[in-house]
């Protein structure tokens, strides 16, 4: 069964650091060929946060652009978003998405919280 599970997130005070991992039940770019961060505050829609391709792409969104950054760890069979410079508006709970064929497959989430 494929499966993905975040972990990582926690409460940080503005400013500070966080790395979020995404692991995957197998090999993470044997099962997907993109793999994305989301975030969804409360009141929100989803919004794209960064994505990774298995090629080693990256895109962020504008208000991350700078401050966060996905990495892939083959060893690990993870993708992790470090985020620094954390701001309040930062928080939400953040969700994986692997795009496997055309099919999207989702974490459970998440949550990080910014606040002093």
């Amino acid at each position: 069964q494929v499966q993905l599970v975040e972990s990582g997130g926690g409460l940080v005070q503005p400013g500070g650091s966080l790395r979020l991992s995404c692991a995957a039940s197998g090999p993470i770019f044997s099962l997907f060929t993109i793999i994305s961060w989301y975030r969804q505050a409360p009141g929100r829609q989803r919004e794209l946060v960064a994505t990774i391709t298995g090629g080693g792409d990256t895109e962020y969104a504008d208000s991350v652009q700078g401050r966060f950054i996905i990495s892939r760890d083959n060893a690990k069979n993870t993708v992790a978003l470090q985020m620094n410079s954390l701001k309040p508006e930062d928080t939400a709970v953040y969700y994986c998405k692997g795009r496997r064929r055309t099919t999207d497959y989702w974490g459970q989430g998440t949550q990080v919280t910014v606040s002093s």
